[in-house]
């Protein structure tokens, strides 16, 4: 592998990334919601730049098409979260704490994450978001939240792998968003809406205005506002170590817990919320800007250019800090005397996670055509950073003088692309793409400021020196003459010194330690891509289409990939398509640079567990190598047609990836040196202490505090196969009316096909392969009266299961597995339009009000689900209750 560039300098000039190479990929048959979209799309349809325009029915691969009238028929501000509604391959969930996930969302295509899906805007690429996710894959992907749906003409999903025509992270598939181009009009919507908890209230202002650019040009810009309140589905926090909740037989009125003075601070423990620790959707704000432009400047030349500007903000919480947890401590201070940090939080205290996320794009460029060639010369620059504050909490190793709010760092990502992409017709029936790209990007991890990671004195045992083998020296003979309660020889019945000055505690701001100058560095790298895409009609009814790519990364080696695809009609009513492809994905500067630090739930209980890069030093000295590319090869085989009025396709998939990146399960660290054999826990307790003394010997500071670390690894092979379906009915009534009904069914399941125990324990093995609900399936009807329209719609989620632990006389096992049920929830809106201007909309979603299964409580020590959470937070399954909503939408 070839060694990825770290600079510590700022980088002050243009980057060039990698990809998109547009080139044409060709849409099924507009289905459902997207019918008044089709007689466009008959002629325009194209993902990329001018290779032949293909109708929509003759597609050799799967492409659904929603047009702007169908994403507003979503009662969702997030676009994630419309796709999700429409798309039911396409998942996202929401997690209620996630450090950083819980400002940028991930989400995921066919099973597989986000960093796997490509993002084109316009046909070019999307960049990618700041954040990479620091569980399971290590995604970094872009936020999709950024593009609001108010700029948008239609989206575009094609599910199949295409890393060959557009890339390597296009191995599940490929999103398009188009954006709106219209030259005048104005129109402007207000949603507003809450849950039937009485929580999470939300609005949104968003509106779109035209203007004419030359007399043939257009200027289209759009905009939108939202806020979105917290929302908690809690219970207050009662574990076997810890518990506040008085009426639960856990709790223990002798414990410190029954002090009046704490139980009557807890209330104040957490910044939001009623109780200690609040599990829901967290408050955000945002504001997002997009604007398109195209410019006519000869008959066939256009000059265009578009780009978005997006700030946003939110904050959740984290885990409750209580007393006794190693955070929460007496510390002896210089002068002798007892410090507790319940002195500045006299209940526990919850830190609040706070973020702001900056992204703004331009993407400009010159196409056009003459005769049979067309061209398209493009340049884009993309930036996203996220920065951080964390508030509520302290930084533990600096005792009485910690502040309670700190900037931990920030990070940002940042991408510019130059490339070309050009076609030529060789005859009525050949069409030949190709394109030439470089692209350079950069990761940079900013350092946060000093209190939020430096190591204060109690980082270390007897920082003041008071002690010498359980005896006073000189020091502490003159704390305790001056009225110190310092007994340097009390040992509690292990041999253990218990006096406050041995107390060791954390490092750095508590929940997520800052970024030091150790871990703040900036990532850089620079590719170079050419492709080539050649599609034939053989005849009238047989399409050919094949495409061959060629990437080089700076910080891998050359990779050829390579793709053919083909579709047969045997009439027009049925026709028959297959492709298959092989795919190269390199892990972003982002997965190899990134590092974390925060509260995690290894064996079930809360403890600090540290990210590392597996290139670095800390990583390797725990057995990391440095990461590789993943490579991939996609099948499909499908069918399209009718059956009277109904539309229908078919498509099989399946997609093996080797060498998948993942994190690896997290490695259990203890500063306690194991010294009898015969313990049964002995080998378990060594491999600890093992780790431990890797992270001293590393240099990193405050390791005795940290319980537990991983890093990404190449950790596996897997193969994910799957079905889709689609099918839509129209049907006329008597009286006028008009109703369409779609439904949308998608299958997956994932499993790993290689030896992965050298990576991943038995809990995290079963969950990969099963904790994701395989059967999704959306059906809506449409209904139309005059000016009176009804949209119904079911989301079906089939059951899964989830372990937790891993069995202690087995450790191919999981400890504990719970099945959780299916959920069908049903959303219904009815709009009526008063006028040409006005249209008013009322509605709901999960109308019934239902919730998936709560969780299960495992045995103490190998539960997921600790802490007062009611339900699984990891699920795709919407686990927030009933909403209702009501717009106004106002067309000039």
């Amino acid at each position: 592998m070839k060694n990825l560039k770290v600079s510590k300098l700022p980088f002050s000039f243009f980057l060039f990334s990698t990809g998109c190479f547009s080139v044409p990929i060709f849409a099924q048959e507009v289905t459902g919601e997207n019918q008044e979209y089709q007689g466009e799309i008959e002629e325009t349809l194209l993902i990329g730049t001018r290779g032949k325009p293909r109708t929509v029915t003759d597609s050799p691969v799967a492409v659904d098409v929603f047009n702007a009238e169908a994403l507003r028929r979503v009662s969702y501000a997030d676009t994630n979260d419309i796709l999700q509604t429409l798309v039911p391959s396409y998942s996202v969930g929401r997690q209620a704490i996630a450090d950083g996930g819980t400002f940028i969302r991930t989400s995921s295509l066919r099973g597989m994450p986000t960093d796997k899906t490509l993002v084109l805007v316009n046909g070019k690429r999307r960049h990618r978001a700041a954040l990479v996710q620091i569980g399971q894959s290590g995604s970094q992907g872009p936020d999709v939240a950024t593009i609001p749906s108010s700029a948008l003409k239609a989206v575009e999903v094609l599910r199949d792998g295409a890393s060959s025509l557009y890339g390597s992270d296009a191995i599940a598939g490929v999103i398009s968003f188009i954006l709106k181009d219209n030259a005048e009009g104005v129109s402007f919507s207000v949603d507003t809406g809450q849950y039937y908890e009485g929580d999470g209230f939300n609005y949104i202002i968003s509106g779109n205005v035209g203007f004419s650019l030359g007399g043939d040009g257009f200027f289209s810009l759009s905009g939108e506002i939202s806020s979105s309140d917290f929302t908690e589905r809690s219970e207050q926090y009662c574990e076997a170590f810890a518990c506040v909740a008085e009426n639960n037989p856990l709790y223990e009125p002798s414990d410190f817990f029954n002090d009046p003075t704490f139980a009557a601070n807890l209330d104040s423990a957490s910044l939001e919320g009623d109780v200690v620790q609040v599990w829901g959707q967290p408050n955000t704000d945002a504001t997002r800007l997009f604007f398109n432009s195209g410019l006519p400047l000869g008959a066939n030349t256009e000059l265009y250019a578009f780009g978005s500007y997006s700030e946003s903000s939110g904050d959740g919480s984290f885990f409750y800090r209580y007393p006794g947890n190693g955070t929460i401590e007496d510390l002896r201070n210089e002068d002798g005397s007892i410090y507790n940090p319940l002195e500045k939080f006299p209940g526990g205290f919850t830190p609040r996670f706070f973020g702001d996320v900056s992204d703004y794009s331009l993407v400009t460029g010159l196409r056009g055509e003459s005769d049979r060639f067309t061209y398209d010369i493009s340049a884009r620059y993309g930036f996203d950073e996220i920065s951080y504050t964390l508030k509520n909490t302290i930084n533990p190793s600096l005792g009485a003088a910690s502040p309670t709010s700190f900037k931990p760092g920030d990070l940002s990502n940042e991408e510019t692309q130059l490339q070309g992409d050009f076609s030529l017709a060789l005859s009525d029936a050949v069409t030949l793409a190709f394109g030439i790209s470089y692209m350079e990007e950069t990761y940079d991890v900013q350092q946060g400021e000093f209190s939020s990671y430096t190591a204060g004195p109690h980082a270390t045992s007897d920082p003041f020196g008071f002690c010498d083998n359980g005896e006073a020296t000189a020091q502490g003979q003159s704390v305790i003459e001056n009225g110190s309660s310092l007994d340097c020889g009390a040992v509690d019945s292990e041999g253990n010194f218990t006096d406050p000055v041995y107390q060791v505690v954390g490092v750095g701001s508590n929940g997520f330690p800052g970024y030091s100058p150790e871990f703040s560095e900036v990532y850089e790298r620079d590719s170079n891509a050419l492709y080539a895409e050649i599609s034939a009609d053989l005849s009238e009814d047989f399409l050919v289409q094949s495409a061959v790519r060629y990437e080089d990364y700076s910080d891998f080696d050359a990779e050829v990939v390579g793709q053919i695809a083909a579709k047969y009609n045997f009439s027009d009513t049925f026709g028959i398509r297959a492709s298959v492809g092989t795919g190269f994905r390199a892990p972003t500067p982002g997965q190899q640079g990134t590092t974390n630090v925060s509260t995690r739930l290894p064996n079930g209980f809360p403890v600090a567990t540290g990210l590392f890069p597996a290139g670095g030093v800390v990583a390797q000295a725990l057995g990391a190598e440095a990461l590789q590319p993943e490579t991939s090869t996609s099948f499909t085989l499908g069918f399209t047609g009718e059956l009277g009025a109904t539309s229908y396709t078919v498509d099989f998939y399946q997609i093996e990836i080797d060498d998948r990146t993942y994190a690896v399960s997290t490695l259990d660290v203890s500063s306690n040196e194991p010294d009898d054999p015969a313990d049964e826990d002995y080998e378990s307790d060594l491999a600890a202490y093992t780790n431990y003394l890797a992270l001293v010997e590393a240099n990193v500071v405050g390791a005795e505090s940290i319980g537990g670390v991983f890093y990404f690894a190449n950790a596996f092979d897997s193969k994910t196969s799957g079905l889709d379906i689609v099918t839509t009915t129209p049907f006329d009534w008597s009286n006028g009316s008009q109703t369409t009904l779609t439904v949308s069914l998608n299958y997956n399941q994932s499993e790993i096909t290689s030896d992965a125990s050298a990576f991943l324990n038995a809990e995290d093995q079963f969950d990969f392969e099963n904790a994701t609900p395989e059967l999704r399936t959306v059906i809506t009807a449409n209904h139309t009266i005059d000016k009176l329209s009804f949209t119904a719609r079911a989301n079906y989620y089939g059951g899964y299961e989830d372990s937790n632990g891993t069995n202690a006389d087995n450790e191919s096992e999981p400890a504990f597995i719970q099945d959780y049920g299916a959920e069908i929830m049903f959303d219904l809106q009815a709009s009526y339009t008063f006028s040409d201007v006005w249209r008013l909309t009322v509605g709901g979603r999960n109308i019934f009000d239902e919730y998936p299964d709560e969780a299960e409580k495992a045995a103490p020590g190998s539960n997921d689900y600790c802490c007062g959470r009611i339900y699984s937070s990891n699920t795709i399954v919407p686990w927030q209750g009933g909403y209702y909503f009501l717009r106004l939408d106002a067309t000039f």
